[in-house]
């Protein structure tokens, strides 16, 4: 890794000035723009931090964090100080954040034995030649109190982290971690399964009707039966209706126009543009910044490397004037129709720190199209988003007309709408729209009175859908409203709960698994004082105080430390162990040795294991369901394709018994034929449950289609 800094980077000279940023990519931007006389050198990230191994707060002398060269940086922090010896002047240009601000202020305590230069920070908002000759230009100094929020974050997670995950393996199982922030994340999420678990769909119907005028046809709803609104619970409620108003006469009885004005959003912050990757291009929180990141950092433009946008991590709307000066220049030269006659400024939340501009371009200039070629296919997409975003907000609002349209036949009126955009405004930058007016119907001309001929009335069935499971966009707005964590920390939150299996990712929603869930339990039984949103927020606002100088870090650590070293006392001696039912005997029997089978816990879910280990190996998936075909007497586990790896769920008998279903089984049977349950999801009617036999119409959505059976082999 070392080589990446000095070795392959022209050495500091006597006189020369040094300036360290962490990514070597950055590293190969500002060199270009700085010249001679400086040297870019690149920190890789931390050197000096908290050890792994060990929690490193020594909480008998004021919490003070016992700090270590990070394992295997000791060659990078060594060149880079032998660098500096020869450098007169120092500039700290790691990222414009708290952790930016901590790797600077390590570098000059590393720094400050082994130099006599002048040792000042600076930062880059941007990657942008005038930016970077600006900050050079201009240094400043550490912010001590960036710093020290930084530091009881740190210590906080530590003295968190390092109680709670020993409680952990005492009554679960080894290995487990507990975080002070994730946990409350987990939390959110087991909660909501459990909503989506208890909800009990009950059965509606809507009923449409087809019309036509002259030769256009249009679909409307019913929207109102003898002056109510309906209530189609069954089947024959609806057909008693269209039984009622199907020979009479349909006349249009009310035609009315509105107008609305449609304004621009404010430029994104990190959360905000997270959720639009996540709904707009399916990306997860952890690629979204990672391609930020990326163009943040430099993206070659033909022989130029260019930072293309601001620093990603921001809850702010604030734009400067150049890129406002910049933006509206643009603006009026492509449309200067829609060009407000003064800049549109947006206010800033009150958690907002309003330390860094929202996200934008850092050249208007650079539409996506215009550089679409030197972009991969995700930059190019996350690009446009941004660009488009930027841009739009600072045009003229858009106009849109609805038409509704009421047609009453006999005691019942259906109405059907349709928008159009009467004014394109910030519409003419926006490519990705998904306004409503973009599929709005388009409807025959019409006025009130004139008769309209029913073509067909169509009843359909449908069951009320419970409340959504969290995906990447949602759990992030979460905790956005929520002020728990910050926009650095949201994509690491899901990161975490992901990579422990404590929550996995199906169709883009975040559901617990079990070993997720039963953590989930005991912490919030035996901490829930910590693990709820309130405690998190309020130490999120406490660390912004530490960071305003308005707190001290090391109060504010003692007041909470306390209290909860106490707890973790009670816990471990009262919290009954649940090791003791999680290796379960079965009735099971190892083919391989005659051994039973134990159901055990593993990092993936629950699995049957020999008791014959370590001798025997084998291990199975646990049972989910009975095989529902007649005469097998098999069950029904998961298993994976051969090519791809991909899940679904077959039975043990197999090849005997072929029966496979791509749907998990979930712990209920259906009243009607005795098959198990299924959840099932579609972008229509979300997730519901549903019977697995395709004979039986039991919580089926109208518009499935059959998934078995097929072979076991099938991909």
């Amino acid at each position: 890794m070392a080589e990446n800094t000095a070795k392959k980077t022209k050495k500091t000279k006597t006189g020369q000035t040094l300036v360290i940023v962490e990514s070597p990519t950055k590293q190969k931007t500002i060199e270009k723009y700085l010249g001679p006389g400086f040297v870019v050198l690149s920190s890789m990230g931390h050197l000096i931090d908290l050890p792994k191994s060990r929690m490193a707060v020594d909480v008998e002398n004021n919490f003070q964090p016992e700090y270590i060269t990070v394992r295997g940086r000791a060659k990078i922090l060594k060149d880079l100080q032998k660098e500096a010896k020869k450098a007169d002047r120092i500039f700290l240009a790691s990222d414009p954040d708290r952790e930016g601000e901590a790797i600077a202020w390590h570098l000059r305590n590393a720094f400050q034995d082994k130099t006599k230069a002048e040792i000042k920070r600076i930062v880059f908002p941007e990657i942008t030649p005038n930016v970077v000759q600006e900050a050079v230009k201009n240094p400043g100094e550490i912010n001590e109190y960036m710093v020290n929020a930084q530091k009881a974050r740190r210590v906080l997670d530590r003295l968190v982290g390092y109680n709670l995950s020993p409680i952990l393996w005492k009554k679960i199982k080894n290995g487990l971690s507990a975080g002070r922030v994730q946990s409350v994340a987990l939390r959110m999420i087991c909660e909501r399964e459990d909503e989506v678990e208890n909800f009990i769909p009950e059965e509606y119907w809507t009923l449409e009707a087809d019309f036509q005028k002259g030769k256009q046809s249009f679909t409307a709803q019913l929207v109102s039966y003898k002056g109510d609104k309906p209530e189609l619970k069954n089947e024959a409620t609806v057909k008693d209706i269209i039984e009622a108003i199907k020979n009479n006469p349909c006349t249009v009885s009310s035609i009315k126009k509105t107008e609305k004005t449609v304004r621009p959003k404010p430029p994104f912050t990190t959360s905000k543009m997270q959720q639009a990757a996540a709904n707009r291009l399916g990306f997860t929180s952890r690629k979204t910044m990672q391609i930020a990141q990326q163009l943040y950092e430099g993206i070659a433009i033909g022989s130029n490397r260019v930072g293309l946008i601001t620093y990603m991590r921001t809850d702010s709307v604030r734009i400067s004037q150049t890129a406002l000066d910049d933006v509206r220049k643009w603006i009026g030269t492509n449309f200067p129709q829609d060009l407000p006659a003064e800049p549109i400024s947006y206010e800033v939340g009150k958690k907002a720190q309003d330390a860094h501009e929202g996200i934008r371009p850092t050249y208007t200039s650079y539409t996506p199209e215009s550089i679409k070629e030197y972009l991969t296919h995700d930059q190019y997409r996350l690009y446009s988003i941004i660009w488009e975003r930027f841009v739009s907000s600072q045009m003229n609002n858009a106009k849109t007309t609805t038409t509704s349209v009421e047609i009453t036949s006999g005691d019942a009126v259906f109405r059907v709408a349709s928008s159009k955009v009467t004014e394109k405004g910030f519409y003419h930058v926006i490519k990705l729209l998904s306004s409503k007016e973009e599929k709005s119907p388009s409807l025959p001309s019409m006025k009130e009175g004139d008769s309209i001929d029913p073509k067909e009335f169509r009843p359909e069935q449908h069951f009320t859908q419970g409340p959504a499971r969290y995906t990447d966009a949602s759990i992030v707005k979460l905790l956005e409203e929520k002020g728990i964590g910050r926009p650095s920390t949201f994509a690491s939150i899901i990161s975490v709960l992901l990579d422990r299996y404590y929550v996995t990712r199906s169709n883009k929603q975040l559901i617990p698994t079990q070993l997720g869930r039963m953590i989930n339990k005991i912490l919030v039984e035996s901490f829930p004082e910590v693990i709820n949103e309130s405690f998190t927020a309020e130490i999120e606002n406490k660390l912004d105080d530490i960071a305003q100088n308005d707190l001290i870090w090391t109060e504010m650590i003692g007041d909470f430390y306390g209290p909860f070293i106490k707890r973790v006392g009670e816990v471990e001696k009262n919290q009954e162990s649940i090791k003791g039912f999680l290796d379960e005997q079965t009735d099971k029997i190892c083919e391989d040795c005659g051994k039973p089978m134990i159901k055990k816990l593993g990092r993936f879910g629950f699995f049957l294991a020999c008791s014959g280990f370590p001798e025997c190996h084998n291990t199975k998936s646990v049972p989910l369901a009975k095989c529902p075909v007649d005469g097998c007497n098999g069950e029904i586990v998961a298993r994976k394709t051969k090519r791809r790896g991909k899940e679904f769920y077959g039975c043990t008998n197999y090849p005997e018994c072929n029966f496979i279903s791509h749907f998990k089984p979930i712990d209920s049977y259906c009243p009607k034929c005795g098959w198990f349950l299924v959840e099932k999801y579609d972008k229509k009617n979300g997730s519901y449950k549903s019977c697995i036999n395709p004979n039986c119409d039991y919580l089926h959505s109208a518009d499935e289609v059959d998934e078995m059976p097929v072979t076991a082999d099938e991909d």
